[in-house]
């Protein structure tokens, strides 16, 4: 579940991951543009029924099953679809996706999903408009939606890019709006950029760069944030937001230590720790 990425959503259980090919966004530094962006029809020449979808997952003792890789919205018909299957069989189900769906459909494909972490890119419109072809307010309402109107477990992503999305006054106002809209419950991750498609020109995320997000959206009141694509296990753990001890220690997807009861509290000191958690 960690390489989603969530955190607070079961975590060290394991999930059949699967996409196809497409996107309705037009990232200039894409991290899976073969896919997203691949054409060839062979890639679309295999067949798995929804059912068959979770018969897999079952026989491969997978708690969950996750629509990722691409974005699943441009297949969210069959999405749904694999979804409820899923959940017939008992399965949890998880969405990584943009976010970027017509007001109309959020209730529809998210009321299917257990979990969804969706890609914040960025704070700004003008970086939307120019990096990636589409707009920030509909992210933010999706973001809403699922925050305030489901049941779905939320958490965020967004890979920091050096130049276009790293400036400290563009990260405070993102924290400050998350903190506000969502809660300070919900967690963050910040991954480093790795250079790709047509971002080629960029260096990848120093990892200092990274240290220093984490600190800015913890100052804005985000209680937990992690960062990604690094090896940093002391961002990548999960603390008790009241005795802040270490609930959850994690070194790269691996659970080393784990302080968490059937209640979602710290053993601690009794605090309920945000998310969907596991004794």
């Amino acid at each position: 579940m960690e390489k989603k990425p969530l955190y607070h959503f079961h975590p060290g259980s394991t999930v059949l991951s699967f996409g196809s090919v497409g996107c309705n966004m037009g990232c200039s530094f894409c991290q899976n543009a073969h896919l997203s962006k691949n054409g060839d029809p062979r890639l679309l020449v295999l067949e798995a029924s929804p059912g068959k979808i979770a018969e897999l997952a079952l026989n491969r003792n997978c708690r969950a099953v996750a629509f990722t890789y691409n974005e699943p919205v441009v297949w969210a018909e069959y999405a749904v679809d694999a979804a409820l299957a899923c959940r017939a069989a008992g399965l949890r189900t998880v969405v990584v996706s943009s976010g970027y769906l017509a007001e109309k459909k959020r209730a529809w494909f998210f009321g299917a999903m257990d979990a969804a972490n969706i890609d914040l890119k960025g704070f700004s419109d003008a970086f939307y408009e120019k990096e990636i072809d589409a707009r920030l307010e509909p992210v933010k309402e999706t973001l809403r939606f699922i925050a305030r109107e489901t049941d779905c477990w939320l958490e965020l992503t967004t890979l920091i890019i050096p130049t276009l999305n790293d400036d400290p006054d563009t990260l405070r106002k993102m924290g400050d709006w998350i903190v506000a809209a969502l809660g300070p419950e919900v967690p963050l991750h910040l991954s480093a950029f790795r250079p790709a498609h047509r971002r080629t020109d960029l260096p990848p995320t120093p990892p200092e760069t990274l240290f220093h997000a984490r600190a800015i959206a913890q100052d804005c009141g985000l209680r937990h944030v992690y960062t990604g694509n690094v090896a940093d296990p002391a961002g990548q753990s999960t603390y008790c937001p009241q005795c802040r001890q270490c609930v959850v220690l994690r070194d790269g997807y691996r659970i080393e230590e784990y302080h968490i009861d059937e209640e979602s509290c710290c053993r601690f000191c009794g605090q309920t720790v945000a998310g969907r958690f596991d004794e």
